[in-house]
């Protein structure tokens, strides 16, 4: 994936996280918004001594520790949270990222979709069971998944790129180049070249 593509995941899932609990700020949430994640690592780190099972602060210290690359400290503290709250969608999304992120696609789609079956899940859930399907070679699930996505958000212009991208592969450019279309249109990144390439 592109790395816009991560960005605008990273963005909708702190967005998510840290507006979780205002009521609940930490020095952390404030370094964590600045862009210095060192530093929150450092002040969610000094309050989980006294709430070390508050899942708000270890998601956050995950994500934290995600934006400086130490996967594994921030898998720690996902999977943390997640025995705290197993039905927690952000964590699960989190995890599910992380495992992308490292091609481990067979464990991205495990927390993608426990994320998915959860009632009120985003769309979110269904663009990223698409993705690791699509890795996994499963073509035809993955355009299930994507069509759940773009149902549960009409305007998930990544969704339509990725599933217009799909229909390529799958020998289906009609159905594609109105994917990229739309994506196109919802001034998704990448899609009006794409369509340009193939569709013209």
């Amino acid at each position: 994936m592109k790395r816009n593509s991560w960005i605008v995941l990273a963005i909708l899932i702190s967005g998510l996280l840290v507006s979780c609990d205002e009521n609940n700020q930490s020095s952390g949430d404030k370094f964590f918004k600045s862009g210095e994640f060192e530093k929150a690592v450092e002040a969610y780190t000094s309050d989980l001594e006294y709430k070390p099972n508050d899942v708000r602060m270890l998601y956050n210290r995950g994500r934290a520790y995600e934006e400086i690359s130490n996967f594994e400290m921030a898998k720690a503290d996902f999977e943390h949270a997640l025995n705290e709250d197993p039905n927690n969608f952000q964590v699960l999304l989190s995890l599910a990222n992380l495992h992308h992120k490292e091609k481990n696609y067979t464990n991205a789609l495990f927390y993608a979709n426990k994320a998915a079956e959860i009632p009120g899940a985003p769309a979110m859930a269904s663009f990223m069971k698409a993705r690791a399907l699509h890795q996994l070679g499963k073509p035809e699930e993955a355009l299930k998944a994507y069509d759940n996505a773009i149902h549960l958000d009409e305007g998930f212009g990544q969704a339509y790129f990725n599933r217009g991208l799909l229909k390529i592969a799958m020998k289906n450019v009609k159905g594609a180049c109105g994917d990229l279309q739309l994506a196109s249109g919802l001034e998704y990144k990448g899609s009006a070249e794409a369509y340009a390439k193939y569709c013209k």
